[in-house]
């Protein structure tokens, strides 16, 4: 059965005559009147009720209606896949992305290729920081998005990989506005409750070596939850269940809703690079053109993070508060971001 049989058969359901459906299918009358016995002598079977007018399906070929469309949008599918098979091979590029990025900065990255490469196929896999890895080295991806942070000793695993800072972040904590409010004036109780993360995941390893060692003297940290998940960190600072550390550019969406504050300026914050790595050697054509993008926004001074006026290629980024880390309480005026304004706090 040949798709265009099969759509010959649809445009005459659809259209209700011969002469509406050879119009449609850009025959004459007479032409395609003859296609249709050949597709009728190929089957065995009349499939037109020719007496009545409109011509009517018989009811076997209504009966198949359905299964005719699917049919024929599957082989419509099918031809057009096979025309572009060899340019989609050529242009595919896999890129594993670490799970917190895959939500804020991978998007992005990929939309702002698009944009200049139609051309290019994107699929994204999200894994922690070692799958990312794991799947770069082992040719499953061919390009990875983590983060890094300074003096972490997260050395790259081996000098076959290349690697490029294309933005930076921070690791900032977080909590429903309302429940943020005594830490931001210092009448917050000693105990921070805390949403952990698993000591052998990246942003674990943040916490116990940059984080919980920066607490100024008086102030515990109380860990009420724990996930290995970023965007589930966020919802429950969100939920009021504890305070997150997540990345600013995940949490500045809710922040700017008010959903959430910032209190980096009385807790510590920690300062994360996004980084693109790529096993070097001969590379196609998608990962050429990706990797040139990146290089240019680089060389240009349009990196993808959170930098004071940071202006981008893929939009801009308003810029972290000027007061970070462990601040004692006396400030007596801070801008918090989220709210939109400036909040006069007691002395």
């Amino acid at each position: 059965m040949r798709l265009e049989w099969l759509e010959d058969i649809l445009a005459i359901a659809q259209t209700g005559s011969f002469s509406g459906a050879a119009e449609r299918r850009n025959l004459t009358q007479s032409a395609f009147s003859r296609r249709i016995q050949q597709i009728e002598e190929h089957i065995g079977v009349e499939l037109f009720d020719r007496s009545r007018k409109p011509v009517q399906p018989r009811p076997t070929t209504q009966a198949q209606s359905a299964q005719i469309e699917q049919i024929s949008a599957a082989l419509r599918q099918l031809v057009a896949d096979l025309r572009r098979g060899d340019r989609v091979a050529s242009n595919r590029i896999v890129i594993a992305s670490q799970h917190s990025l895959t939500t804020s900065f991978a998007p992005r990255i990929i939309q702002a290729i698009q944009d200049r490469e139609e051309d290019v196929y994107v699929r994204l896999r999200s894994a922690n920081l070692d799958d990312c890895f794991g799947l770069l080295l082992s040719r499953q991806a061919d390009l990875a998005i983590v983060y890094t942070a300074p003096d972490l000793g997260e050395d790259l695993p081996g000098d076959y990989l290349e690697s490029l800072d294309i933005g930076p972040d921070r690791l900032i904590p977080v909590l429903r506005p309302d429940l943020a409010q005594p830490f931001l004036s210092g009448a917050g109780a000693s105990d921070v409750p805390c949403v952990a993360y698993p000591s052998d995941v990246f942003f674990g390893r943040i916490m116990a070596d940059r984080i919980l060692p920066r607490f100024r003297p008086g102030l515990t940290a109380l860990p009420k939850a724990e996930t290995a998940l970023t965007i589930a960190a966020l919802e429950m600072a969100a939920a009021g269940v504890a305070v997150a550390w997540v990345p600013e550019t995940l949490a500045r969406p809710g922040m700017d809703l008010g959903r959430i504050a910032d209190l980096s300026p009385v807790l510590p914050d920690c300062r994360l690079t996004v980084r693109a790595l790529r096993l070097r050697g001969q590379l196609g054509r998608a990962e050429t053109v990706i990797w040139d993008h990146l290089l240019a926004l680089k060389a240009g001074g349009q990196g993808i993070g959170i930098d004071p006026g940071y202006q981008t290629g893929l939009g801009t980024l308003r810029s972290p508060p000027g007061v970070r880390g462990s601040v004692p309480p006396e400030t007596a005026q801070r801008e918090i971001p989220n709210l939109g304004h400036t909040t006069l706090l007691p002395r």
